[in-house]
């Protein structure tokens, strides 16, 4: 870890910490368990400047106060145009391959006024009531795939269940064909991969991803009814979505279902997985939020995911974000162009903000956890992802029981990756039971 810290102003500088005592960032052992290493940062260098595993030099905002001021400074630019290194033509920040596949132009790298026109946009199609409307959809997708293992006694939850689910609910609300949809499943298994698949992999399939989407937005445009008819799709939402008469163009709806399918999937990936792991690793807790489900209560459920958000949440550090003038984050002074990562997870894990928050409590009330981030770029799916998260551990829990860990926690080994947070595989062992009804 390299410390490279810019002359301090403003209130209440943080003492320089010691060096040798610093922990070691980005490895696979700060992977497995990243929160002892956090909880020093808050302490001793809450704005801690270092380099990273790509070569790019960042800040990153540990505190939960730094953090959701960070998160809602229209200082701090969304847009990598004001990096003061080239390293995002080179693929070192941001999504691989998005700039080749001109997939720019979406709410992640947008500052106001264009993210304002974009977002209300695209709200117009993403609607809660849109979302409320596909439960049934997604209750069905849960069924049946658990259906595929359920008589089998085992599983790997992650490529069986967490994967699938948000890439076919994704699919289905985007309005993708269903033949289609198991080539959307490679491009997305590629996605995630990170280091792990072919060089170049995650390029291609991304533009690949485009691709198909640019091609499906205009097939969808030419053929769009003058009227929508019920259940109409994302898609066709987003071409019909309009404000003032301006409408997105096909180049935006494209970069925009292609952002709410990426952003969308592999964080619904890890809450599904890093919240089953957290509760088969918290018995008290899961035996809890099991006797209430039996009940018909939905109280604990959607406390409990909320609880997992923050807890170990999908959503590790916050996309990039780079100074656009000089300020101040907890009292270190930021130039223009430096990069500054927002660690959610040590966020909220803060104990200035939460009380015992190494402890996981499914019926915490005061958790204004920041799992979705924060401010103008809060995140525009998670109604849906919560939807998901709760539909898929409450059918978990409830079909399979005695669900339980059929590795060492010690064994058990997450992604490698800057922004997210979630685990390579889940191993689970459980009595079998007779396959249900879940539709097809």
């Amino acid at each position: 870890m390299t410390d490279q810290p810019h002359p301090e102003t403003g209130p209440s500088p943080v003492p320089a910490p010691d060096a040798a005592s610093a922990p070691t960032l980005f490895t696979w052992e700060f992977a497995t368990d990243p929160y002892p290493a956090y909880a020093w940062l808050r302490e001793h260098a809450p704005v801690h400047r270092t380099r990273l595993p790509s070569g790019v030099e960042a800040w990153l905002v540990t505190r939960y106060a730094d953090a959701k001021q960070a998160l809602a400074d229209q200082r701090l630019s969304k847009n990598p145009a004001h990096h003061d290194e080239p390293a995002h033509a080179k693929g070192k920040t941001g999504i691989p391959g998005e700039r080749k596949a001109e997939l720019m132009t979406h709410l992640l790298n947008i500052d106001p006024p264009d993210h304002t026109r974009l977002r209300r946009l695209v709200s117009k199609a993403f609607t809660p009531r849109r979302v409320a409307e596909f439960a049934p959809r997604v209750q069905q997708l849960t069924d049946r795939l658990i259906d595929r293992f359920a008589a089998e006694g085992s599983a790997d939850l992650i490529h069986e269940f967490a994967f699938p689910l948000p890439i076919y609910a994704i699919c289905d609300l985007l309005g993708v064909p269903r033949e289609d949809q198991d080539d959307f499943r490679d491009w997305a298994g590629m996605m995630i991969r990170h280091g792990g698949g072919p060089r170049g992999g995650v390029a291609r399939s991304v533009k690949k991803m485009r691709g198909y989407l640019a091609e499906l937005i205009h097939k969808k445009r030419e053929a769009l009814p003058a009227e929508p008819a019920p259940g109409e799709d994302l898609i066709s939402g987003l071409i019909r979505a309009s404000d003032h008469g301006e409408h997105l163009t096909e180049n935006e709806a494209a970069a925009m279902a292609f952002i709410l399918l990426f952003a969308g999937f592999e964080t619904t990936v890890n809450l599904i997985g890093n919240g089953t792991y957290a509760l088969l690793t918290h018995p008290g807790q899961r035996e809890r939020l099991q006797r209430s489900l039996a009940a018909g209560e939905r109280d604990l459920l959607e406390t409990g995911v909320e609880e997992l958000l923050r807890y170990d949440g999908p959503v590790e550090l916050a996309t990039w974000r780079f100074a656009t003038e000089p300020l101040s984050i907890g009292g270190q002074r930021i130039a223009p162009g430096d990069p500054v990562l927002v660690v959610l997870a040590a966020a909220d894990r803060d104990p200035q903000r939460f009380a015992d928050p190494d402890v996981l409590d499914l019926a915490r009330r005061d958790n204004q956890h920041l799992g979705y981030g924060h401010g103008i770029h809060y995140c525009l799916g998670a109604p849906l992802a919560r939807l998901e998260g709760q539909t898929a551990l409450a059918t978990l829990l409830t079909r399979l029981p005695d669900l339980r860990l059929a590795s060492d926690p010690a064994d058990l080994r997450w992604r490698g990756g800057l922004i997210m947070r979630g685990l390579r595989t889940l191993p689970v062992e459980f009595t079998p039971v007779p396959v249900g009804t879940g539709a097809q």
